[in-house]
């Protein structure tokens, strides 16, 4: 295949190129794209969001004409050109192992766990059938079938859904983190997307990403499945959270429900974005 070569867009004054490349410009000299393809960027260039999304499920090739300052093109191989908020990290054990934590049944200090207790946060032990105990298992567990399933996905060669799951997998380690501290958790953002644009890709797929809404049967890509998978697991949890939480006005409880209503909705998104690189 011949080098597909994107337009150049306008350059600053003092020559320097402009340094963002959207999804448009890609898709402006690709026309129809296939994977593998190499597209030609101007050096030193990087991705939107968008276009690292595109480039990822597409698995392009970029070549920034052999600029030897940054021979990547400017783009995450990874295809996560957007900064990576602070709770997308590998996970790190989050107990403070110093604390004296105190019986929520009697208030006295607990020297010695039973088997029965764990801990509540930092000051409190509680029985494991506690409801916020029941929630951080199923949270545990959410995460837990998403990095699994980033894992299936990266082997099947569909790396940017691989990273996209194992972000996912990064915030439900965020949530669980904020149910433990009792402090808001934060927002969601998964290759640069806030929550509410997620939203609008999910509800819209065809005016944000130019591709129908998915519909698996028994012949779609076994990807795809396991991902929805995630998706309904999701759900599960929100309502187990819904359960725990029932103020929307909850001091961090309400953002702990809303983070898994948005990551239910990120889901979905990670299976429109593999179906818009042919992954049906």
């Amino acid at each position: 295949m011949g080098q597909v070569r994107v337009r150049h867009l306008p350059r600053r004054l003092g020559g320097e190129p402009a340094v963002i490349l959207t999804e448009a410009d890609l898709r402006d000299r690709l026309r129809r794209p296939t994977p593998g393809a190499v597209v030609l960027v101007p050096p030193g260039a990087r991705l939107s969001p968008a276009a690292a999304d595109f480039v990822a499920q597409w698995r392009l090739v970029l070549d920034d004409a052999g600029s030897p300052a940054d021979p990547s093109g400017g783009h995450d191989p990874g295809g996560h050109a957007a900064a990576r908020p602070g709770w997308d990290r590998d996970a790190s054990f989050p107990v403070d192992g110093d604390a004296a934590p105190l019986c929520t049944q009697c208030g006295s200090t607990v020297d010695t766990k039973p088997s029965r207790l764990t801990q509540l946060n930092r000051n409190h032990y509680v029985p494991k059938t506690h409801p916020r105990i029941v929630l951080r298992g199923r949270l545990d567990s959410l995460g837990a079938h998403l990095l699994a399933v980033a894992g299936d996905a990266v082997a099947a060669g569909h790396d940017g859904a691989g990273a996209d799951l194992a972000t996912l997998a990064a915030y439900c380690r965020e949530l669980l983190s904020a149910e433990y501290n009792e402090r808001p958790a934060a927002g969601l953002v998964l290759d640069g997307r806030d929550a509410e644009q997620i939203r609008a890709a999910t509800h819209d797929p065809v005016g944000t990403l130019g591709v129908a809404h998915v519909t698996l049967t028994e012949r779609s890509a076994p990807v795809q499945h396991r991902v929805n998978a995630c998706r309904t697991h999701a759900r599960e949890v929100e309502i187990v959270a819904a359960g725990v939480f029932p103020s929307p006005h909850h001091p961090y409880g309400a953002s702990v429900c809303e983070g898994l209503n948005r990551l239910s909705s990120a889901c979905y998104l990670v299976q429109l974005l593999l179906a818009r690189g042919g992954l049906a």
